[in-house]
C-alpha cells in the first residue's frame, strides 16, 4: 500500500501548491478588473488586452485550482444520505460516485477539449480583438489541466477510500473529504 500512499502525497502536494499560486491570482484579477474600470471611466482609455487579462485570470482560478478545491471538500456535495452514513460506507460512496460518475464526465471533457486546445496551438490562435492577448491556447490548455488535475485528486480520494478500508484509519473519508 506505500504506493498508494506516495501516490496521494504527490498528488495532495501538487494540488496544494497549484492552489496557493493560483489563489493569489484571484487579487490579480481584481486589480486588473479594477484598472481596467479605472482607465475606462476615469481616464476615458481602455486596452482590450487588460479586459482579456482578468477574464482570463478568473477562468483559470477556476480550472486549475478545481484539483486543490476537491482536495479540500470545497465542491458542492448532496450529502442529504452520506453525512449520516458510517465511514465504510462512505468510502464505497467515494470510490463509487469517483469512478462511476467523476472519471467519465472528466474523460469526455479531455476527449472534447484536447483537439480544442491542440488546434489552437498548431494554429497560433489569438485573441479575436486587434489588441487582444496572443496565444489563447494557453487559456485553452487550462481545460485540459482542469481535467489532469481534477482526474489525479479524484484517483488520490479513491485510493484513500481503498486504504481506508483496508484499515487504515487515518484516510477515514471525514478526515480528507471536508
Amino acid at each position: 500500500m506505500g504506493l498508494l500512499e506516495s501516490y496521494i502525497r504527490v498528488v495532495d502536494a501538487t494540488n496544494t501548491a497549484i492552489g496557493k499560486v493560483v489563489a493569489w491570482m484571484t487579487f490579480g484579477t481584481v486589480v486588473t478588473c479594477f484598472a481596467t474600470v479605472y482607465f475606462r471611466y476615469a481616464l476615458d482609455s481602455g486596452f482590450i488586452w487588460m479586459q482579456e487579462a482578468y477574464v482570463w485570470q478568473h477562468a483559470i482560478v477556476f480550472l486549475v485550482g478545481a484539483g486543490y478545491t476537491l482536495l479540500h471538500g470545497g465542491h458542492v456535495r448532496v450529502d442529504i444520505f452520506y453525512a449520516r452514513m458510517t465511514a465504510r460506507n462512505q468510502a464505497r460512496v467515494e470510490i463509487f460516485g469517483t469512478l462511476a460518475f467523476m472519471m467519465p464526465f472528466l474523460w469526455i471533457m479531455f476527449d472534447k477539449s484536447w483537439p480544442f486546445f491542440v488546434t489552437s496551438f498548431v494554429g497560433r490562435e489569438g485573441s479575436q480583438q486587434p489588441d487582444g492577448i496572443h496565444n489563447v491556447w494557453l487559456l485553452k490548455s487550462t481545460l485540459v489541466l482542469f481535467c489532469i488535475l481534477v482526474g489525479a485528486q479524484g484517483f488520490a480520494t479513491v485510493a484513500r477510500a481503498v486504504l481506508f478500508l483496508n484499515g487504515r484509519s487515518e484516510y477515514a473519508p471525514s478526515k480528507t473529504s471536508h
